[in-house]
């Protein structure tokens, strides 16, 4: 009968040193169990990059498009309540009347050029029917002493206030001036494109240099 030498050795081991020999075995295998695991590659954890802002967002945020400025204009003549109206940006001379009220009976409406843009400052006056035609907006800077507008310094929407005077004639007239120097006389508004001895008849009244 052939011995095994291992368990002979074995057999001879008291309860106490089985269970301390037990016990190393576990130890042994427990260390290397807990090496193997560690030794493990570990994740890599990638934290998210936050979005920045867009650049648009951020400009508008820090740069607000400012409001544009009301404008005041004096309303006076034949309308129903005459005096100083504020009106918003881009308002027309046809806006200003019907914040004063509207026309009273009998305004002579026609001279006025109702869709022409309002400008600070300026006075609107609507005549009654019957009575020479007025300015339709004269300002401070481009009036004249008995409301007459100043071809010389009188803007372009000014100009078109004037009756027959659309927005491209008031355009040439202002190129005119530019280009040329300031109008020696009202007669010489007949060297600007467009305008014949009819307008002329028509502002000539309504004009000065």
């Amino acid at each position: 009968m052939s011995h095994d030498p291992l368990r002979d050795r074995l057999a001879m081991l008291s309860r106490a040193e089985l269970a301390g020999l037990v016990a190393v075995v576990a130890l042994l295998f427990g260390g290397a169990g807990l090496w193997y695991v560690r030794s493990l590659p570990k994740p890599i954890v990638v934290a998210a990059e936050p979005t920045p802002p867009a650049a648009g967002s951020a400009e508008a945020a820090a740069s607000p498009t400012p409001s544009p400025s009301p404008v005041l204009v004096d309303v006076a003549g034949w309308v129903r309540h005459p005096g100083v109206y504020e009106l918003p940006s881009g308002a027309r001379v046809i806006d200003a009347i019907e914040a004063a009220g509207g026309p009273r009976r009998g305004a002579a409406l026609e001279p006025l050029n109702l869709a022409a843009p309002l400008v600070d400052g300026t006075q609107i006056l609507v005549p009654k029917r019957g009575q020479a035609p007025p300015t339709g907006t004269a300002s401070t800077g481009a009036g004249a002493p008995g409301g007459l507008i100043n071809v010389n310094t009188a803007s372009a929407a000014e100009l078109e206030a004037l009756p027959g005077i659309g927005e491209v004639l008031a355009q040439r007239i202002v190129d005119h001036r530019t280009e040329h120097g300031p109008f020696a006389s009202v007669e010489d508004l007949l060297d600007v494109s467009g305008i014949g001895e009819a307008i002329l008849a028509d502002i000539r009244d309504l004009i000065t240099v």
